[in-house]
């Protein structure tokens, strides 16, 4: 099994051309500003190509399809294509289509958790969980690598529970610096409660370095030139979020589908490990 940060994340980043189109056919959408019309799960987007290519990639968010700039597979498309299906596509074999569709999304949920887990690997403030960390890692892969008939049956939500008391203990580790620096901040303590609702709040050049926005709200919200240094994204709702200016260095459980959905320009810091999405730079 892997026990290196990097070479996990390697593993988590999508490969289109190794993928047969999954997240254009298994996954469904509803007419909103993120897509322009309705599309059921299981039923093939209008503009996939036979080779499994998008006929308005180039295209996607003046076409009115932003919702599809913003998700990322985290590599589920490919392992499930080449791995789960051993390069069976749904086309060819419509017998294994259903099944195929549904695994999408349950590898999509074991890849993230990957990718928080090995997340904590990096940071030398939570040396004390790795050797728990990686155990758990080592089991997420073996569910991974599961047979179709054995991978529908994991309980994701259930799974989750065990992997998030591992997550909440390295976020405060990593925070505790942050977060003693700034106790006497009232506010700050009030933002890091799980689930808040920060829709549209105003928070430009704020100083956030350590709060948590577990499952926080933030869509609309304005955060230009605030100092977001070592704060907890997990589960945050950032759509057009305004990040121009922002200071991420050092956040963490922050995705790239997360960033994908915010708004930024090139002045803002995010951690290495992201990158600036191509709308920033317009």
């Amino acid at each position: 099994m892997s026990n290196n940060s990097n070479q996990i994340r390697a593993d988590l980043v999508p490969d289109c051309q190794n993928c047969f189109g999954l997240c254009c056919v298994a996954l469904p959408f509803e007419a909103s500003s993120d897509f322009a019309c309705n599309k059921d799960g299981g039923r093939p987007c209008q503009y996939l190509q036979s080779e499994y290519r998008c006929a308005i990639h180039s295209e996607l968010r003046n076409k009115g399809y932003r919702g599809c700039t913003v998700f990322e597979c985290i590599g589920a498309g490919q392992k499930v294509s080449q791995q789960t299906f051993k390069e069976m596509d749904w086309r060819d074999n419509p017998n294994i289509a259903n099944q195929m569709f549904l695994a999408l999304p349950i590898m999509h949920q074991l890849h993230e958790m990957l990718l928080y887990l090995s997340e904590i690997l990096s940071y030398d403030k939570t040396s004390s969980l790795h050797k728990d960390v990686q155990v758990l890692i080592n089991k997420t892969e073996e569910l991974t690598s599961l047979e179709i008939e054995s991978l529908l049956t994991v309980n994701i939500p259930l799974y989750r529970v065990l992997v998030n008391e591992i997550l909440i203990k390295a976020s405060e580790l990593i925070r505790y610096e942050a977060m003693r620096n700034g106790s006497k901040n009232k506010k700050n303590s009030q933002l890091s409660k799980r689930g808040a609702d920060l829709i549209g709040a105003k928070l430009k050049r704020a100083n956030l370095s350590g709060v948590s926005f577990r499952g926080a709200y933030l869509i609309a919200s304005d955060l230009r030139e605030a100092n977001l240094r070592e704060v907890d994204w997990i589960g945050a709702d950032l759509r057009d979020v305004d990040l121009s200016g922002a200071d991420l260095t050092g956040s963490f459980f922050l995705t790239q589908m997360q960033i994908n959905a915010a708004n930024g320009d090139i002045s803002t810091k995010l951690p290495d490990r992201l990158k600036i999405p191509t709308h920033w730079r317009k």
